[in-house]
């Protein structure tokens, strides 16, 4: 009797007690599927539509410049001057010209002159770009040199050690740039190569417009391209230097000029506000005295 009465009263119980609610998360499959459909690119068709003709664009532009561009040499003889790393880096900002001369507006025909067959520069190309591409690439590869391809007189040797300052873009000239990272700073060693060869030199106009702070005027091979790319297409030196690094420099003279000339006016024009309206505000003092005299 007992258990019957200890079971009708847990039945009655249950009848008053409140119903449970589990809410179950969903399930991982479901957000999965969620997450992939929201961060699935809309009418991605569109953007490789758009991809393939800007690199046929690109194309067209540095094959008509191999037929009527102005020609950029890079001079491939200084794989002996360099370690294994600076060569390596070498290349690397090789490929980093190349790409951005093949986006350029109008691009340069590129040469790589002095191109040893299997020499270290060489072999790296192929390993970074592989065979079939290094083929195809719209460049001019040669073991021949410069001087062998195109006059001496129109020749002109790039380099940080030229006492003769390049003011304005030639556009008859070919411009050879030294493909070298010297992290050990031997300088001289371009300008050295192109007195032997009995070819004109000149450097860039980075002191004569920008306040050098520190460190050498060496430039990486991606920023030169990118500086003669813009003098060519703007004709400023305002414009192409801008490629040059913020940190070795504190900005263009006529900025710094401006900038000092325009704080000395000011504090000539504030002193003067100053003296003029301390002595009216002095003389009104004393006539405001004398009227209450």
């Amino acid at each position: 009797m007992m258990f019957l009465h200890s079971c009708s009263l847990a039945v009655r119980c249950s009848c008053f007690r409140k119903p449970r609610i589990t809410i179950r998360p969903f399930s991982s499959s479901w957000t999965a599927r969620k997450d992939a459909t929201e961060n699935e690119p809309k009418n991605s068709f569109l953007l490789k539509i758009w991809s393939s003709s800007m690199d046929c664009l690109h194309s067209w532009r540095v094959a008509q410049a191999m037929h009527f561009g102005q020609p950029l040499v890079y001079d491939m003889s200084y794989d002996q001057h360099m370690s294994r790393r600076e060569m390596e880096n070498t290349v690397a900002q090789l490929m980093e010209s190349e790409g951005w001369n093949r986006r350029a507006a109008d691009p340069f025909h590129l040469h790589f002159c002095g191109l040893q067959p299997d020499s270290a520069y060489h072999r790296e190309l192929l390993n970074r770009y592989g065979s079939h591409t290094w083929d195809q690439l719209l460049i001019t590869a040669t073991e021949r040199s410069h001087v062998e391809l195109f006059p001496q007189q129109d020749l002109v040797y790039l380099t940080a050690d030229s006492q003769h300052v390049l003011h304005t873009f030639d556009h008859s000239k070919v411009y050879i740039i030294g493909a070298m990272v010297d992290r050990s700073i031997h300088s001289g060693v371009s300008l050295a190569n192109a007195k032997r060869l009995k070819l004109a030199t000149a450097r860039l106009p980075m002191d004569e417009y920008l306040d050098w702070d520190c460190g050498a005027k060496n430039l990486t091979l991606d920023q030169m391209i990118r500086i003669l790319s813009t003098w060519k297409d703007t004709g400023s030196w305002q414009k192409a230097l801008e490629f040059v690094p913020k940190r070795k420099h504190s900005g263009f003279h006529q900025q710094s000029r401006g900038v000092t000339r325009t704080t000395k006016s000011q504090k000539k024009k504030v002193s003067l506000q100053t003296v003029y309206f301390g002595n009216l505000r002095e003389r009104e003092y004393r006539e405001n005295i004398l009227e209450m005299l």
